[in-house]
């Protein structure tokens, strides 16, 4: 990392960022208020139509950078695509800096002259991939991390530049998780990069065991399966908010499940009924009860798991 030219200009490295989500916003603005950097674009995804009007949105990276007058703000479909990069490249920028993308990183980013730098919830290589945060929860981990590494062409094999442990208290929902998360990972940037820019900080090739790699979340993932422990249904109850959302089908219709907590079995519970564990409804499942106490029912609003058990009797 040393003998790096210079960097042009006002003696900034000019630098882009490129996300889209909230979990990158504290990065962003860490980045944007460096007196190391210049800041010379923000590259995030295209708006796209949400909500029952079909509004145009924007990804929450466009919008604070809109606020906060960051230009100019690029928008490609696809990153790897000839006119991103043609775009991309003639800012001149020496950094790139990820978080929260979702898109491959072609080679020309991967190859700036301080590299492409990107910000990973989790302690890689434990849970490379599309849904570390859900993963981490699911599997009742005691810690998680921030990883900071230099993306590489794979996914999420890059050397590892700087990390951050974070303890856990096994109570965390995935919105939680994230919004913590994402605040260690801009205290994570804001420390590493003077040495990175200056070229004392090295990046260290990730250890060859412990690779997990998670996939994207599909609807299906939040059918609560009876034959499971509740214990496993009570993390993926935490670890699948807001999407995909845990749920049981019912002969009523859909009952989303948004708050449970985990009670002890009873005498001829039976996997897969709904029954009383006092006031409020449970689950019986092949370990232990799931007790429901915040549901929506379906075409119904949000209500407490007592309020729904006493109107289906």
């Amino acid at each position: 990392m040393s003998g790096r030219p210079g960097p042009p200009d006002d003696g900034r490295v000019r630098a882009v960022f490129v996300g889209s989500g909230t979990f990158a916003i504290p990065a962003l603005r860490r980045l944007a208020g460096s007196s190391l950097v210049r800041l010379v674009g923000v590259v995030t995804a295209p708006p796209r139509r949400a909500g029952r009007q079909q509004a145009w949105q924007v990804t929450p990276v466009e919008a604070f950078a809109r606020e906060h007058h960051l230009a100019p703000v690029l928008t490609p479909p696809r990153l790897r695509e000839p006119q991103a990069i043609d775009a991309i490249l003639a800012l001149r920028p020496q950094l790139a800096v990820l978080a929260d993308y979702g898109q491959i990183v072609p080679p020309p980013l991967l190859d700036l002259e301080l590299g492409a730098l990107n910000l990973h919830p989790s302690p890689l290589p434990r849970y490379r991939g599309a849904a570390p945060i859900p993963a981490t929860i699911l599997a009742g981990d005691d810690t998680t991390a921030v990883t900071l590494m230099r993306m590489d062409e794979g996914l999420d094999t890059g050397p590892i530049v700087a990390q951050t442990i974070v303890d856990l208290s096994g109570t965390e929902t995935a919105p939680e998780l994230e919004a913590r998360l994402a605040e260690t990972a801009g205290s994570l940037l804001e420390r590493s990069l003077p040495a990175w820019i200056e070229g004392s900080l090295a990046a260290v090739p990730q250890p060859a065991d412990g690779v997990v790699l998670t996939r994207p979340l599909r609807r299906d993932d939040g059918r609560l399966d009876p034959s499971r422990p509740a214990a496993v249904l009570e993390r993926a109850v935490r670890a699948y908010q807001p999407w995909p959302g845990t749920f049981l089908d019912l002969p009523e219709g859909r009952l989303l499940v948004t708050g449970a907590r985990v009670a002890d079995p009873a005498a001829g519970d039976v996997p897969g009924d709904v029954v009383a564990e006092g006031r409020e409804p449970a689950l019986a499942t092949s370990n232990g009860r799931l007790v429901l106490h915040a549901v929506t029912p379906q075409g119904r609003r949000p209500m407490r798991g007592e309020d729904w058990l006493r109107g289906r009797r």
